[in-house]
């Protein structure tokens, strides 16, 4: 199993700043991907940005050039660094390691930005 614990969130206005992060117990190279999702109320969860094993990315379109998902391997910790904020960008994100063919998530942080 994977445990993970998110933290960072919380309130901004539009156009500011965050950077979530995410601590893992695996280590790196056990791990076959991290992502981060998110999800808005009503909504359906969706992917934020991904990073594989080997330190490859993606992004979702919309966020591509705003957010940046990046890891400390030494310390075990996911990051996704956010920028330019907007109100759509409010929900609750979630960290998401892909583990031995099987899927593991935090507890979700919120995000709520005002405009």
């Amino acid at each position: 199993q994977v445990q993970l614990v998110e933290s960072g969130g919380g309130l901004v206005q539009a156009g500011g700043s965050l950077r979530l992060s995410c601590a893992y117990s695996r280590t790196t190279f056990s791990i076959n991907a991290m992502a981060w999702y998110r999800q808005a109320p009503g909504k359906q969860r969706e992917l934020v940005a991904g990073i594989t094993r080997d330190g490859s990315t993606n992004y979702a379109d919309s966020m591509k050039g705003r957010f940046t998902i990046s890891r400390d391997t030494a310390n075990k910790l996911v990051y996704l660094a956010m920028n330019s904020l907007k109100p759509e960008d409010t929900a609750v994100y979630y960290c998401n390691a892909r583990y031995m063919s099987a899927d593991y998530w935090g507890q979700g942080t919120q995000v709520t930005v005002s405009s």
